[in-house]
């Protein structure tokens, strides 16, 4: 992740960027870096006197792009008589690539760095004066700015629930499977007394009597069960998900398709949240998995509850092993395996008032990479 500063820089030359082009007014509008970031890099790309010389988009740590002047920008201001009237409430002149133009002729430039690629334009160290002019009247709406939404960003909306697929194991045997949308998370307990008031959907662990007929096993799973108390939460907040456990049993945890007895794992904290899972690192391997890595995405959450982590062991030895998976992800990566570079697969998102989407695989790469800019605008605005 990009240092807190360079994070904070980053939004604030698309806010100004933002409030130049009337996109934003902070006294009106509620702050969306995300969209400012959009806004930005449309009008660039728009602009013949640029070219995109380093394209790091696909870097998961810092995804940005090197813009390059490929034609002289070092002209005279045009005279005030000859600017396009700004006074009709938003004409058609009033665009951001009108408004852009005026800011490439204003550019003041600052000396090339040692090493640095000689056509390459570098920020002096205020960047206001990149996007001030005095041939702008930021105090005048533009029409027309508004971008096309990027539809994976439903992935980040708070109020839109993931669905998650719960699947429980008890000594390696399938006893349960559900999915379900989970308002303000997931929350599984192992009895009916189990505290209601608490948020999450609850979702209760079936009896080990009705469904293992060994009775040793039986009672050793009665007793994990019971000490779960208010249960092991899970929760998304932004682009993470989040679990505590509420009761006496220990839980751990680990992201893995398979389980191996040499795998990671982590223990669940008591009481406290902790990040069990980051949206971002997932997207970053989806993409480069689209583009040819071998490296499937992991998404699936296990969790074995009472016990130690099943090391040098089977984990079908464990009593209670429970595995959820959020239903989003899945389809996800599906689509990235079945899409092909024009074909066009439609997707569910599994996630609460988000409609079928008809995506073609170059539309959904172009998506994907657009979130992973979109996550890191978002940490840096929160900042």
């Amino acid at each position: 992740m990009l240092p807190l500063e360079e994070r904070n820089q980053r939004v604030w030359l698309v806010k100004a960027w933002a409030e130049v082009s009337g996109a934003y007014n902070p006294e009106k509008d509620k702050p969306d870096p995300p969209t400012w970031k959009r806004n930005f890099r449309s009008a660039l790309n728009r602009k013949e006197v640029l070219h995109v010389a380093e394209d790091h988009s696909k870097d998961p740590v810092d995804p940005h792009k090197i813009y390059e002047f490929v034609t002289s920008v070092d002209r005279d201001f045009p005279e005030p008589d000859t600017l396009p009237s700004t006074h009709d409430g938003g004409s058609a002149s009033c665009s951001q690539d009108d408004i852009l133009e005026d800011l490439l002729d204003s550019m003041v430039l600052a000396p090339i760095p040692d090493g640095g690629p000689p056509s390459l334009a570098v920020a002096p160290e205020d960047p206001f004066q990149l996007l001030l002019s005095p041939t702008v009247d930021p105090s005048v709406p533009c029409r027309g700015l508004v971008p096309q939404e990027n539809p994976l960003k439903q992935l980040l909306v708070p109020e839109d629930d993931w669905e998650f697929e719960v699947t429980v194991f008890y000594r390696g045997r399938q006893v349960f499977q559900q999915a379900a949308f989970c308002p303000g998370g997931l929350r599984l307990v192992g009895s009916e007394v189990a505290e209601r008031a608490l948020p999450g959907r609850q979702m209760l662990l079936p009896n080990p009597g009705q469904v293992l007929a060994d009775m040793m096993a039986v009672d050793y799973v009665r007793r994990v069960l019971g000490s779960l108390g208010s249960g092991l939460m899970l929760w998304r907040a932004g682009q993470r998900l989040w679990a505590r456990r509420l009761g006496h049993s220990s839980v751990f945890w680990t992201v893995s398709e398979e389980l191996l007895p040499e795998g990671t794992h982590n223990e669940v904290p008591k009481d406290v949240g902790g990040v069990v899972f980051d949206l971002g690192p997932f997207v970053a391997d989806l993409i480069a998995f689209i583009e040819g890595s071998t490296r499937s995405p992991r998404y699936t959450l296990w969790f074995c509850i009472g016990q130690q982590w099943p090391q040098h062991v089977s984990w079908t030895k464990r009593l209670v092993m429970v595995k959820v998976v959020p239903t989003c992800l899945r389809a996800l990566l599906d689509m990235a395996r079945e899409g092909g570079a024009s074909s066009l697969e439609t997707v569910d998102l599994h996630i609460s008032n988000s409609p079928l989407l008809s995506l073609t695989s170059d539309q959904y790469k172009a998506y994907l990479q657009d979130l992973v800019e979109d996550m890191e605008f978002q940490v840096a605005g929160e900042a």
